[in-house]
C-alpha cells in the first residue's frame, strides 16, 4: 500500500498535516538508515527531481535534514570532525550519534532541505535558475510529493555550515567550492 501524503493519518489516529507527517517520516526514515544501514542513503532520502513540464525525472539527490538551530548538535558534529582524521572512525562516530536519540522529535527539524552539488555544476544552476522543482520521495511504502522552492545558500547561512559539518563525517572529500542549495517545501500550493 502506498500512502499519499494528501491525507495523513499519525499513529493515534489523528489526521496530521502534510508537513507534519512528511517530517515524521523523514525523521523515521532517516535513524532507519543510521541504524539499519550504518547511514548509507536510501530511497528514502533520495528523492527524484522533475522541473517544470517535465513527466519524467531528471535525476536523484541526497537531501539532508536539519535540527532548527535551538536544537542543532553542531558542536557535537564538529567535535567528531576534529577529533581524528580517520574517516571510517568519523563515519563511526557519527552513526553512533545520529542513530541514537538524534532523530526522535521531528518537532525539533526544519523542514528545508539541503543537498551538495559539485563546484559548476550544470544540475545546480538550472536548479537556480528555475527556482523551483518537484521532489518525488517513495520508499518504505509511503509517498510523498511536493513542489519545492530552491535557493542557493551562501557560507554564513546556518544551512550551508550544518550542511558541511553533516558532509565532513560522511564525505571528508567534500571539494571546498561545494554549491550548497536549499529546498523549501511550499505546503499551501500542494
Amino acid at each position: 500500500m502506498i500512502e499519499n501524503f494528501a491525507n495523513p493519518i499519525d499513529t493515534q489516529n489523528k489526521i496530521s498535516s502534510p508537513q507534519e507527517a512528511f517530517m515524521k517520516f523523514q525523521c523515521r526514515a532517516r535513524q532507519m538508515i543510521m541504524r539499519d544501514n550504518l547511514g548509507r542513503p536510501d530511497d528514502s532520502i533520495t528523492p527524484n527531481i522533475y522541473l517544470k513540464g517535465n513527466a519524467e525525472p531528471i535525476t536523484k539527490i541526497i537531501t539532508l535534514m536539519h535540527k532548527l538551530p535551538e536544537y542543532a548538535a553542531l558542536s557535537e558534529l564538529m567535535h567528531i570532525a576534529r577529533k581524528t582524521n580517520d574517516p571510517s572512525q568519523r563515519r563511526d562516530q557519527a552513526v553512533k550519534l545520529l542513530s541514537a536519540s538524534y532523530y526522535q522529535k521531528h518537532r525539533e527539524f526544519t523542514d528545508v532541505l539541503t543537498a551538495t552539488f559539485a563546484p559548476n555544476s550544470n544540475l545546480a544552476e538550472t536548479l537556480i535558475s528555475e527556482g523551483r522543482c518537484r521532489l518525488l520521495f517513495d520508499a518504505y511504502s509511503h509517498k510523498f510529493e511536493s513542489t519545492f522552492a530552491v535557493n542557493k545558500l551562501e557560507r554564513s547561512e546556518f544551512l550551508f555550515r550544518s550542511t558541511v559539518m553533516h558532509n565532513q563525517l560522511f564525505n571528508p572529500n567534500l571539494h571546498p567550492e561545494t554549491i550548497i542549495l536549499s529546498f523549501s517545501p511550499g505546503w499551501e500550493e500542494n
